[in-house]
């Protein structure tokens, strides 16, 4: 990797000539090099002058980049100044840095980036300058973070349209099946639910709403209890710099709901907006706007990055572990746009969300206590036909993230649960709905998050509990007549609440 930076260095007071920093700058710029760069390669100052209060350089480097050298040479020429002349350094800016770094193929297409840049590729080596850097830039390493984007994105291009990894690990056992209709559609019919004011949400009438916190208290009694998990209520908010170090943010900042708090609860501020409201009866859209800040937060669709928060920064006692914990307050919310269905795909539901930290040995252990746990549900309390597969995103087997073919390497990763709606058609050739996952993310958000155990490694996992789907995935096999229901669920869910009649 080559790096090449040129700089510029505003003084506090003009220099009378270049004699004045010939031999202290080349002097500096040697030291903090071989400093910074380290054993990553060698670096050396390939140009410099002196314009009256303007000192204009140009490091190189064969590995490191050089840009935390730069930082250390212009503090510490401001002390040498300081001491000598009285002069200090009044600013810092890169005018370009450029890098030079090789890629495994080309991109398929451009490249984009959202900072000034210019980018080119030849010969299996991409060639990127970033222009106008501030010194707040260069602290927080852009050029670092824009590296590993440009070789992301060429990744995510190479696997675009591919299919996520599926590998069977247990095949579903046939059953028979009292469903024939989408559950939803029959739900409608019976006026159990009603889809909600807003897009994506349902109203769940009391029969639906029984059944719903049947479901809950099968996955707490029968799951999560029995294994010694304990229950905690987090924020429906996410703040923006917990999602930051889970990576949502950078992942699919287009699913969450923002979340924008008024700029003022004053009722003279919004007097106007009210007095629009009053006599149009409309939501001025302009108006609120003027008086609510920037986002701030996001109903997130999963519980586990505040519970990380939770646990951020601190050691857990060895004799804790594993730790064992489960929201189930906290309303999930996701932007489905065009893909939501009925009571399947949601923009807001319910889950229970255990999370789980432990050594690798502690969470793969758990992880079969798990499986079996929800085996025993599936199978002798809803009688559901269902099946396991292993699922790894085709760019992390192709990059060697997981070995999916290796038992051991399966440590870390995703379980998911598929149930076949018999509405839906055949067994071969209609979607299985996915209705439950179990996963390991080995110290991915532990180191993250800064948790450490008291001694060892220590990973995380989490395993999503999505009610609606446990309840259409019963409801699409067993039909809705209770008396076809399994002698386990009826035990359950006891007796019927009387919904409510329309005329």
């Amino acid at each position: 990797m080559e790096n090449e930076l040129a700089a510029e260095i505003v003084l506090s007071a003009p220099l009378p000539d270049r004699s004045a920093l010939d031999p202290l700058l080349p002097r500096l710029a040697e030291e903090t090099l071989a400093r910074s760069l380290g054993t990553r390669g060698k670096g050396s100052l390939l140009d410099w002058s002196l314009s009256s209060d303007t000192v204009r350089l140009t490091l190189g480097s064969d590995g490191g980049r050089p840009h935390q050298a730069l930082l250390s040479l212009a503090r510490r020429l401001g002390e040498q100044l300081g001491r000598e002349r009285k002069i200090g350094v009044r600013s810092l800016r890169v005018t370009a840095y450029r890098v030079t770094f090789p890629v495994e193929t080309a991109p398929a297409k451009p490249v984009s980036l959202p900072i000034p840049h210019a980018l080119t590729f030849r010969d299996g080596r991409a060639h990127l300058e970033l222009t106008e850097l501030s010194e707040d830039a260069l602290r927080d390493n852009w050029m670092d973070r824009t590296v590993q984007l440009v070789l992301e994105k060429i990744k995510r291009q190479a696997y675009e349209g591919k299919e996520q990894y599926w590998s069977l690990l247990q095949a579903a056992r046939p059953r028979e099946h009292r469903g024939r209709t989408d559950p939803t559609e029959e739900m409608l019919r019976r006026n159990w639910v009603r889809s909600g004011p807003t897009k994506g949400k349902w109203f769940l009438g009391p029969t639906v709403a029984h059944l719903y916190r049947t479901m809950e208290r099968i996955a707490r009694q029968e799951v999560l209890e029995p294994l010694g998990f304990s229950e905690v209520v987090s924020p429906h908010h996410d703040a923006f710099e917990t999602l930051l170090k889970t990576g949502h943010l950078e992942g699919l900042p287009g699913e969450f709901y923002y979340v924008a708090e008024p700029k003022s609860r004053d009722p003279a501020d919004w007097e106007r907006f009210t007095d629009l409201v009053k006599i149009t009866r409309r939501v001025p859209a302009a108006e609120l706007a003027e008086r609510v800040g920037p986002p701030s937060a996001v109903l997130c669709y999963a519980q586990c990055p505040t519970i990380y928060w939770w646990l951020s920064g601190r050691t857990i006692p060895v004799d804790r572990l594993p730790l064992k914990i489960y929201d189930r307050t906290a309303i999930s919310n996701r932007y489905e746009s065009g893909g939501r269905h009925g009571l399947e795909r949601l923009d807001e539901f319910h889950r229970i969300e255990p999370v789980y930290l432990g050594t690798p040995e502690q969470l793969a252990k758990l992880r079969e206590e798990l499986l079996a746990r929800y085996a025993h549900v599936f199978d002798q309390i809803l009688e559901l036909e269902w099946r396991t597969a292993w699922v790894t995103p085709f760019y992390m087997q192709q990059s060697g993230g997981v070995g999916v073919e290796d038992a051991q390497a399966r440590v870390k990763g995703t379980i998911d649960y598929e149930a076949y709606l018999p509405y839906r058609g055949t067994r071969e050739g209609s979607e299985w709905l996915e209705f439950q996952n179990l996963s390991i993310v080995g110290d991915k958000y532990t180191q993250a998050f800064t948790i450490r155990a008291q001694k060892g490694e220590l990973w995380s996992g989490c395993s999503g509990i999505g009610l609606e789907r446990w309840l259409t995935t019963f409801l699409a096999q067993k039909g809705f007549e209770p008396n076809d229901w399994p002698e386990g669920f009826r035990r359950y869910v006891g007796e019927l609440p009387r919904d409510v009649d329309f005329l």
